[in-house]
C-alpha cells in the first residue's frame, strides 16, 4: 500500500484548501455575473473550470480525514469511489478546458477577423457538455474497480479456505482505491494508459502548439500596449507550467505503472502535485479575466480600507487612553495637593 508522508500530504491538503477555496469562489462569482450580463465562450469555459475545482475543494476534507487517519478509511466505504472519482475528474477536466482556453486564445489572435464572425457562447456550452460527459464515461472506471472479482484463491490441491477471500475484502475497504488485485490490475493499468495519452498528452499537444505560436504572434504585433502583451504571455506560460508541473508527473505514472505493472510506490507524491492545480487555476483566472482582476483589486481595497480603519480606531484609543490617564493623573496630584 502507498503511504502518504502524513505531515507532507496534510499541509499540502490544508495549503491547497485554504488558497484555493476563498480564490474560486470569488472566480465563481465573477463568472456568474460576466455570463448573466455578456457571455463569452472563454468565460463559459473558465467557469466551468472553476467548478471542476470548487467540486475538488469540497471533496478535499475527506482526504484530509483519511490522511489524519493514517490513510486508513473509516468513513462510509461509498464515499471513497465518490471522493476519488472527483479528485481525478477535476484533474481531467482542467486539461480539457485549459486546452479549450487555449485554442480560444490563439484563434482570436491568429484569425481575428474570422474568429470574431463565428465566435458564439454557445459553442463553449456543447464544448463544456462534452468534456464533462467524456470525462465522467473514462474516470467511471474509479466505480468499477471495486466490483472486479479478485483473482480465485483456491489451488488445485486443496487451497485456501472461504476465511482468506473474507479477509482480504475487510482489508479492501480499510483503505480506499488501494491494495489492487491482480485482475484489477488488469483492468486499471491500461485504462489508466488511456487516460495518459487521451486526456493528457493530446490536450498537452495541442495547448502546446496554440500557446506557442500564440506567444509568437503576440511579439510581432506592435500596435499592443506592453503590459497587455506581458500579462497574456505570463497566463500562456503559467498554463503550460501547470500542465507541466502539476499534471505532469501524475500522468508519467501511468505510464511507469503500465511498463511495470504496477502502481509505482511514489504516486501518492504525484497526486499531490496535481492538488495544487486547484489554487493555480485562479492566477490563470487572474490574467485571462479582466472581471477577476477588477474583483480581486476592488477585495483587496476593501481589506485595505478595513486595515486603515481598524488602525486608525486602535490609534484613536490609545490617544484616548492617553488623555484620561492624564486627567486621573491630575485629579491624583490635586487630591494630595487638597490633602496637604
Amino acid at each position: 500500500m502507498q503511504e502518504c508522508h502524513t505531515g507532507l500530504c496534510l499541509s499540502v491538503y490544508i495549503f491547497t484548501f485554504v488558497l484555493g477555496f476563498p480564490a474560486n469562489i470569488l472566480a465563481f462569482y465573477t463568472f456568474c455575473r460576466k455570463v448573466r450580463q455578456k457571455p463569452t465562450p472563454i468565460d463559459i469555459l473558465l467557469l466551468n473550470l472553476t467548478i471542476s475545482d470548487l467540486l475538488f475543494l469540497l471533496f478535499l476534507p475527506f482526504k484530509m480525514q483519511e490522511v489524519m487517519n493514517n490513510m486508513v478509511w473509516d468513513m462510509p466505504y461509498p464515499l471513497c469511489p465518490l471522493s476519488g472519482f472527483v479528485f481525478y475528474m477535476t484533474i481531467y477536466n482542467s486539461t480539457f478546458f485549459l486546452t479549450a482556453v487555449s485554442v480560444e486564445r490563439y484563434l482570436g489572435v491568429a484569425f481575428p477577423i474570422q474568429h470574431s464572425l463565428k465566435r458564439r457562447p454557445l459553442y463553449a456550452v456543447f464544448a463544456s457538455i462534452f468534456f464533462w460527459i467524456f470525462s465522467f464515461l473514462n474516470l467511471s472506471i474509479v466505480f468499477i474497480v471495486p466490483f472486479i472479482s479478485p483473482e480465485n484463491l483456491v489451488n488445485n490441491t486443496g487451497g485456501q479456505n472461504a476465511s482468506g477471500f473474507s479477509t482480504m475484502a475487510a482489508n479492501t475497504e480499510e483503505v480506499c482505491y488501494e491494495n489492487f488485485t491482480a485482475a484489477q490490475l488488469n483492468v486499471l493499468l491500461p485504462v489508466r494508459l488511456e487516460l495518459c495519452v487521451v486526456l493528457f498528452c493530446v490536450p498537452l499537444l495541442i495547448c502546446s502548439f496554440c500557446y506557442i505560436n500564440f506567444i509568437r504572434i503576440l511579439s510581432k504585433l506592435q500596435h499592443i500596449d506592453r503590459r497587455r502583451r506581458l500579462r497574456a504571455i505570463g497566463m500562456a506560460l503559467g498554463t503550460l507550467l501547470v500542465f507541466a508541473l502539476c499534471f505532469g508527473p501524475y500522468n508519467v505514472s501511468h505510464i511507469v505503472g503500465y511498463i511495470t505493472w504496477k502502481s509505482p510506490d511514489w504516486r501518492d507524491k504525484a497526486l499531490l502535485c496535481s492538488t495544487f492545480n486547484a489554487c493555480l487555476d485562479p492566477l490563470i483566472f487572474y490574467f485571462s479575466s479582466s472581471a477577476v482582476r477588477g474583483n480581486v483589486s476592488s477585495v483587496m481595497e476593501g481589506v485595505r480600507c478595513r486595515l486603515h480603519r481598524c488602525l486608525s480606531c486602535h490609534v484613536l484609543r490609545g490617544l484616548w487612553g492617553q488623555m484620561n490617564k492624564t486627567a486621573t493623573d491630575k485629579e491624583h496630584k490635586q487630591e494630595e495637593i487638597n490633602a496637604i
